[in-house]
């Protein structure tokens, strides 16, 4: 069974680490990216019993005419997912793929070969295109936001017949002309779980319809809000599709000793040392290219932007960040992406620190253990 589907009440698991990591900081201590920050984060990440690693991509910088910056310099997701899925043992293998940058064919070959890699841990994070600019750059046109989701359809319908048809097909559609269609390897697994994140309504229904884990930003502090937040998606994929759907959002999580500490410390790497070119550059992209939230809102979460993408606060004492998952989990929310500005450190302090605690109240049984 592949890991995301596994027992434990609330998942865990990594994001954004096939580049410099979610912070768009200038902090001294932040990543800077390599295969080998790679490697060793996702061999601790799978030790401790996590259950996902998941890249994004991304092919050009966020700021104009800036080849070389950090935000443009991203290991390829596929690559990355192969290389990690050879090493590791338990943990989910996730790769991201920008529709327009890749044709399906290309995909479900790809996809194919990590799940044979990883022995069946591979799913896939699907996303319609929102940046202009790297759209342009691969001569796919910029479609109209609900347009984007149309696409995306059609190639996951592609992606999935290759998947799963033994004989050859034709497909004829609005976007996408494939004649004598066939791939194989087929996947290990009958079907490869899809992520997708979405935030305006007709993304909200392309993951209702399509997707296995709907990702969403937890903006509200309110356990309430968050609750109506995930039993809308819940309920829609339920109602109007017939789905169950898992609902996973991701988190900056600083870990100090006092609460005050961390806050300060969040403080100190999200605005003293914001990555202020980067984080209006991507904001600009976000609020002109896509609909993931109403323009104020982006004003309102700077500070989560830069520290972690948007990711919901996990900022405090070891029982504080335990107690902050618990409640994201009593109010739906099945797995937790999770992202630190030294993910050595973190991930090794959160292992033995907050995993026991979570482990006392119900929420993950204990990490297996290597065969001796």
């Amino acid at each position: 069974m592949n890991p995301i589907f596994g027992d434990n009440t609330l998942k865990l698991g990594l994001f954004c680490t096939n580049g410099h990591g979610a912070s768009l900081t200038m902090a001294p201590e932040a990543h800077e990216m390599s295969w080998d920050f790679s490697l060793r984060i996702a061999k601790a990440a799978d030790a401790a019993g996590l259950e996902a690693i998941v890249p994004y991509a991304r092919w050009k910088a966020y700021a104009d005419n800036r080849p070389g910056h950090k935000t443009g310099t991203v290991l390829d997701p596929f690559a990355w997912a192969a290389g990690l899925a050879s090493v590791t043992s338990n943990i989910g293998i996730f790769a991201t793929s920008h529709a327009p940058s890749m044709h399906p064919i290309v995909a479900a070959k790809q996809s194919a070969t990590i799940d044979h890699i990883s022995g069946g841990r591979f799913s896939l994070n699907v996303v319609g295109g929102w940046n202009r600019a790297e759209l342009e750059m691969f001569g796919a046109p910029m479609r109209e936001h609900d347009e984007r989701y149309d696409h995306l359809a059609e190639w996951l319908t592609v992606l999935r017949r290759l998947w799963t048809e033994e004989t050859e097909f034709d497909h004829h559609g609005n976007f996408f002309d494939v004649v004598g269609g066939t791939s194989s390897p087929k996947p290990l697994q009958a079907q490869v779980p899809i992520m997708n994140a979405a935030g305006s309504p007709r993304g909200m229904d392309f993951a209702a319809e399509h997707a296995d884990l709907c990702f969403v930003v937890v903006g509200s502090e309110d356990p309430k809000e968050i609750a109506h937040q995930v039993e809308a998606y819940k309920a829609a994929a339920h109602d109007r599709f017939g789905r169950a759907v898992r609902v996973w959002t991701h988190s900056v999580v600083v870990q100090r000793d006092t609460d005050s500490a961390a806050q300060d410390e969040l403080h100190r790497f999200s605005v003293e040392y914001e990555d202020t070119e980067s984080v209006e550059a991507w904001l600009r992209l976000l609020q002109v290219n896509s609909q993931m939230m109403p323009p104020e809102a982006y004003a309102a979460m700077r500070q989560r932007f830069a520290a972690s993408a948007g990711g919901f606060p996990l900022v405090g004492t070891e029982e504080t960040i335990a107690q902050r998952l618990e409640m994201l989990s009593n109010a739906g929310i099945d797995g937790v992406l999770l992202t630190w500005l030294n993910y050595d450190e973190g991930l090794a302090s959160f292992s033995r620190d907050v995993l026991p605690r979570l482990e006392q109240r119900g929420l993950r049984a204990p990490a297996p253990q290597p065969p001796a």
